[in-house]
């Protein structure tokens, strides 16, 4: 019995100074009801203050919002052409010779003695390839590629404008040369051009279209069509739609300017065998009377 009042006293006590620990007063000096108000609070600075410990391992309530994933890019062919020398980190590579033809893949080892024999210098075309693809050229080589990947940069980069001109199929001759040099002016700075033709009257006229494409032959430098000439408006208007030419287109026109260049010396020998011919029939006009 003793024993069980000494358990309860030390019970009792050791309860009395929990209270006073966590609630910081005398437990005889509040009501209850104030009193567990007082431990409610000092538990939750507790509480808090524990959660903020390092030690502490509780798992935060909050709803933590996820980051949106990224979205993965698509492989493509390498941005750059540059020259990767001996500095090649794969073991075996897909190796393109300098005229574009498939060598199939190669050793490390074999693609730098064969750089070394010819004289070539390497190039990383696509690196999400297994294996890679790599390709041999020369320094002009790499330098005309490294252009045409500025110039596809600039053309991507810079918004094309359309200007627009529009003038009736009436009009004077002067008129016209001025605007077609404005049109000219426009297609050097890399714009097209809407071009519309309007018939007299706001009355509908007959070759609207051709009499639009007459107009643009017209025109001294090189041109090409986005959209040819049309009939529009029940006939009373054409219009068309003209940009700088392209780069294929130029090389076209270069190379059918030098097969102009070179036929003269086939027609000039044509046009002296001609010459002769009439010379040979008037001397055997001129014989026959003879005899």
């Amino acid at each position: 019995m003793l024993t069980n009042n000494m358990s309860a006293g030390c019970m009792r006590w050791v309860l009395n100074h929990t209270l006073r620990a966590v609630c910081g007063v005398r437990p005889g000096h509040q009501t209850p009801a104030s009193r567990f108000l007082n431990c409610s609070e000092r538990w939750n600075i507790t509480a808090a203050s524990w959660s903020q410990c390092p030690f502490s391992t509780a798992v935060d309530n909050t709803e933590q919002t996820s980051a949106p994933k990224k979205k993965k890019p698509v492989p493509r062919a390498n941005a750059t052409i540059s020259n990767v020398g001996h500095k090649i980190p794969q073991r075996y590579v897909q190796l393109m010779s300098e005229t574009g033809e498939d060598l199939g893949t190669k050793h490390r080892e074999h693609v730098i003695r064969i750089m070394n024999e010819q004289g070539l210098k390497l190039v990383l075309l696509n690196a999400h390839k297994d294996p890679p693809v790599y390709q041999l050229m020369t320094g002009k080589q790499i330098h005309q590629e490294q252009l045409k990947l500025r110039e596809k940069q600039k053309a991507k980069q810079a918004a094309v404008q359309v200007k627009e001109l529009t003038f009736s199929c009436g009009i004077a001759s002067h008129d016209l040369t001025t605007k077609l040099k404005q049109v000219e002016s426009w297609l050097e700075k890399k714009h097209h051009v809407r071009i519309t033709l309007r018939s007299g009257h706001n009355k509908p006229a007959d070759n609207l279209d051709t009499t639009l494409e007459q107009m643009v032959q017209q025109i001294e430098v090189m041109v090409g069509f986005v959209s040819p000439p049309k009939v529009k408006h029940d006939g009373r208007a054409a219009m068309c739609v003209i940009r700088p030419p392209s780069a294929k287109e130029l090389s076209q026109k270069g190379k059918s300017n030098n097969n102009k260049a070179s036929q003269p010396d086939g027609s000039g020998s044509n046009t002296t065998q001609s010459d002769a011919s009439p010379v040979g029939t008037t001397d055997t006009a001129e014989a026959s009377p003879q005899q």
